[in-house]
């Protein structure tokens, strides 16, 4: 595979209060991980790297209504949203987490299902030139797993970043990435940064 800084964009999932912050409403799932992995760290060196070489970054988060109109709570996960009156648009909770290093140049799409890309995403990485998709955030075996299995169908060549991803545990985020082998690749931070550089 060859790929350029020209070609390649830097998506971020769900690095929001109420998933990864330490009082987040999924705290107790996903913390404990994120420190361990050190996962912001590593998700700041692939952000660093993006920036300084003019790559797109993206920040997918995702937010409904106060009131959840607009939540289709189909799965267990989406009915603990609500149970957890989490993610609400305007609410500190559905803001990217202060280790988000966001920068004006970047793009913050919001979405409203498990999986982050939409046509409007889709249209946006198409428009500028983007082949390649590095997927890094939280929580790997749900939405990082999810969108990238998305970007796979779209057509992107997709690798999630291994060591700048993390679940509630260290199984669950293994058994993602050996899932996603067939529609998608791993990549080490290493081998992310170098193709970023």
């Amino acid at each position: 595979m060859t790929t350029t800084t020209s070609n390649v964009a830097l998506l971020a999932v769900h690095l929001q209060q109420d998933i990864v912050g330490a009082d987040g409403a999924f705290a107790g799932f996903f913390r404990a991980q994120i420190e361990e992995r050190d996962v912001f760290a590593r998700i700041r060196q692939l952000t660093d790297a993006a920036h300084a070489a003019g790559a797109p970054v993206i920040w997918a988060r995702v937010a409904w209504q106060p009131d959840y109109a607009d939540l289709h709570a189909n799965s267990a996960l989406l009915q603990a949203v609500i149970q957890t009156q989490c993610l609400q648009e305007g609410s500190p909770g559905a803001e990217l987490a202060a280790e988000a290093d966001v920068r004006d140049s970047d793009i913050v799409h919001t979405h409203q299902r498990i999986g982050g890309l939409t046509p409007e995403l889709e249209g946006q990485l198409r428009e500028r030139g983007v082949e390649t998709v590095l997927v890094c955030g939280v929580a790997t075996n749900a939405s990082v797993e999810g969108t990238a299995r998305q970007l796979s169908d779209a057509g992107f060549t997709t690798l999630v970043v291994d060591e700048a991803c993390s679940a509630a545990t260290p199984e669950a985020h293994q058994a993602a990435m050996e899932s996603l082998g067939l529609v998608a690749g791993a990549i080490s931070l290493e081998d992310a940064l170098a193709t970023l550089g």
